[in-house]
């Protein structure tokens, strides 16, 4: 079995670098604070985003190295919040992870990933992993084609799907479990902008000091 290090390469900066929040550093009791100071009640959730939710940004990072680095489904461990663990199921192309958001919560993990368009599409569900429901749209788009500069454009599209309002499969999760994942929905807009800070951070620093978008034990 590989042992895997995420962000091993960054080094102490993996804890310190500006515009990183990951759960290591910045526990749920610290993070909520700095998402609901995103949020502004005068705009409900609801009337702004509907069932969409849509975060976008700009990398400075080349976009082919950072297609390559999202396709892969274990670059979930090192930008998004909370995943953390991925191991390979059975299935093929199936992986299995931990979602800190919930106590024990298990979360599947499919990736849907065309590299002639450089869409990344993570097929997610928590709990079980026969109907990934959860389903995360990413799109790398080369700067130099849309701001006429280099680097990259990621574009994020979530849906509402109806499952986030009650759980679908109740006998699968565990017990006592004080949340649901749909609990989160009106903080995905700015959860989702956290983690899309996340992932400029590193990829530009990896960019800006040299070393590969997609680590080395990725690629193992």
């Amino acid at each position: 079995m590989t042992v895997t290090t995420p962000l091993a390469d960054l080094g102490d900066a993996a804890m310190t670098l500006p515009g990183i929040t990951r759960i290591e550093s910045h526990p749920r009791n610290v993070a909520t604070p700095i998402l609901v100071d995103r949020l502004r009640s005068v705009y409900p959730h609801q009337q702004v985003f509907g069932d969409f939710c849509t975060v976008q940004g700009f990398v400075d990072a080349p976009p082919r190295a950072l297609y390559d680095w999202l396709s892969d489904t274990r670059s979930l461990e090192e930008w998004t919040y909370s995943l953390r663990g991925f191991t390979p199921t059975d299935e093929p192309g199936l992986w299995l992870a931990h979602d800190r958001l919930g106590d024990h919560t298990e979360i599947y993990t499919r990736t849907i990933a065309n590299p002639h368009a450089m869409t990344v599409d993570y097929h997610c569900a928590w709990d079980q992993g026969r109907h990934l429901w959860m389903i995360y749209l990413m799109r790398v788009v080369d700067a130099q084609i849309v701001l006429d500069k280099p680097g990259s454009v990621v574009l994020w599209t979530n849906c509402h799907h109806p499952f986030y309002d009650e759980n679908p499969y109740p006998e699968t999760a565990p017990a006592q479990r004080p949340v649901w994942v749909g609990d989160f929905w009106d903080m995905f807009s700015a959860g989702h902008q956290l983690e899309l800070e996340n992932l400029t951070a590193i990829a530009e620093y990896r960019h800006r000091n040299g070393l590969p978008l997609c680590p080395d034990w990725m690629r193992s």
